[in-house]
């Protein structure tokens, strides 16, 4: 197994040594993701619950216009930070490749070490949340079923697949990432049908109907301009939700990619492309077919009860897609605890090859499967069934609440590695022509999404601060994963890491460890032809 990450100090400063070629003497992962399913599994993993449901909460806030900004500025936002993080990560896609194995080698083994931890518990409690959230959906069928049996079969499911070799991971994200883009496809062709048509209870053109009533903006908590301003900002910090862990998939595929310095800058441009359409399209279409003041759309219901896509449809005098749109709904809540623990026991798998977790974490089977760090990580779904019990769930709430400013945290770390990268590669004189992927507005958007980021992490629950609107629980959810990451920071940084550099020297930062390898990868693995490249050559061989 390759041991990329044994540290030696030489002159002050944290290195790797070199990559030991011994992968058959102990088994490391595998290379098992062909380029379809990594094109599909971040579209997959951000197609979720949060556009089939969590966009009715964001339209009633904000009104379809502020929605409609908010989702165009925060894509905006993203495609930022997935040049930073793929122009980061494609460079040296390594076995054991995350975000924070990245912060170790181009930042600080501080700044690695927190993210790690962070990101292990962060993708460990969602788990859960999502095995819960799938237990909730099916309810919308009333099965006269306990729900512990309904959560005892989802983590089966899921644990066994992450069991099983990654290509049948990536088998099963693909399917499931498949499966939600013809629902979204579907309900696109329906919204922009709705749009001329109005549907049989009335058969009008409804065009923009619902932007000039109830309007195409909504105060939110105050009235007037002040109302407008917080609707605005609320709605923006809304809608990061479906954003959030989708460009660190990417990378926490890319230890187990073929070819991934090739195939996840592939990735990471569909990715974006798939974004603008999906994403920004099904925000005008629920604002096209769904009234931002419709009851249902905050009444909290299982499942497609408050689906703003269910309810304009019901609207529209359209039966019977409920129970397909809520199947669409669990699986997507599925696919997400899959992703999770996958993400989850790859970051710890990373971690104890790094040294920064006990080794037994880095332990394999012959196909590939850090089995141990998957059964540590699965013991995290033991916790749905806490929310069994009332007075349990609000405990597992709580733990959840930890994690809600973890997207901003990884982003704005994402952003600090891609300059530090950035930095190494000017100091050693390497040709950014070399680098897989580039961006062209790096590095000043990197810069600016640290600024960014970072604010909208301090105004994360801002609205407790308003008038009449104090939450202590609110407060707590909304700030208290900040003193988390820096208890974790600076804990590692004034005992394991004491005598390390605050910041890895630009000259001193290791660009080379594993290159090698990985280049004489891509030499014997030729790219696929395109499917015009195979229909160009079919058409000459006829001729």
């Amino acid at each position: 197994m390759s041991s990329f990450s044994e540290k030696v100090k030489v002159e002050g400063t944290v290195q790797p040594q070199p990559e030991s070629s011994s992968e058959s003497a102990t088994p490391g992962t595998k290379r098992g993701l062909k380029p379809r399913h990594s094109q599909l599994i971040a579209l997959g993993g951000t197609i979720g619950t949060a556009v089939f449901v969590g966009s009715g909460s964001t339209l009633a806030k904000g009104g379809p216009g502020f929605t409609l900004i908010a989702y165009v500025v925060m894509s905006i936002f993203v495609f930022f930070i997935v040049g930073a993080i793929i122009m980061t990560a494609s460079y040296l896609p390594v076995k054991g490749a995350t975000p924070a194995y990245f912060s170790r080698r181009y930042v600080s083994p501080s700044l690695g070490w927190a993210m790690g931890w962070y990101y292990w518990y962060s993708f460990g409690i969602l788990v859960p949340y999502e095995v819960t959230a799938a237990t909730l959906i099916i309810d919308f069928w009333n099965p006269p079923v306990n729900p512990a049996v309904w959560i005892t079969i989802m983590i089966v499911i899921i644990v066994a697949l992450n069991l099983l070799p990654v290509s049948v991971y990536g088998e099963t994200e693909f399917y499931f990432a498949s499966l939600k883009i013809v629902t979204i496809i579907g309900l696109l062709i329906l919204s922009f049908i709705l749009f001329w048509w109005g549907g049989p209870r009335d058969p009008h053109l409804l065009a923009f109907t619902y932007w000039n009533k109830p309007g195409a903006f909504n105060a939110y908590i105050l009235e007037g301009t002040r109302g407008y301003v917080v609707s605005f900002f609320s709605t923006l910090i809304s809608a990061l939700l479906p954003f959030s862990f989708a460009p660190e998939m990417l990378v926490f595929c890319s230890g187990e990619m073929k070819s991934p310095r090739r195939n996840l800058p592939r990735a990471a441009r569909s990715f974006m492309l798939r974004i603008i359409i999906f994403y920004i399209g099904s925000i005008l279409a629920i604002g096209i077919i769904c009234p931002s003041d419709e009851p249902d759309l905050t009444s909290g219901q299982a499942g497609a009860s408050s689906s703003p896509f269910v309810l304009g449809i019901r609207k529209a005098g359209i039966r019977g897609l409920d129970s397909v749109i809520n199947a669409a709904i669990l699986t997507s809540a599925l696919s997400a605890g899959n992703a999770f623990i996958f993400q989850s026991s790859r970051g710890l798998y990373s971690m104890a090859l790094n040294g920064d977790a006990p080794a037994i974490f880095a332990r394999c089977d012959r196909r590939g499967v850090p089995y141990v760090a998957v059964v540590a990580t699965s013991l995290f779904s033991l916790l749905a069934y806490m929310n069994v019990n009332t007075e349990a769930s609000t405990v597992f709430n709580w733990l959840v609440n930890l994690v809600n400013t973890a997207a901003f945290i990884s982003w704005v770390s994402c952003a600090v590695t891609a300059l530090r990268f950035q930095d190494a590669l000017d100091s050693q004189g390497v040709d950014r022509a070399q680098l897989p992927f580039t961006s062209r507005f790096q590095p000043w958007s990197s810069y600016f999404c640290i600024v960014v980021f970072t604010l909208l992490c301090l105004i994360n629950g801002f609205t407790v601060f308003l008038p009449g609107s104090w939450s202590t629980s609110s407060f707590f959810s909304s700030y208290v994963g900040i003193p988390i990451f820096f208890i974790l920071y600076f804990g590692h940084r004034f005992t394991a890491g004491r005598n390390d550099p605050w910041a890895i020297p630009p000259t001193k930062v290791d660009l080379h460890t594993g290159l090698d390898e990985l280049k004489a990868d891509e030499d014997m693995s030729p790219p696929s032809p395109s499917l015009w490249s195979r229909i160009r050559s079919s058409s000459v061989a006829r001729e």
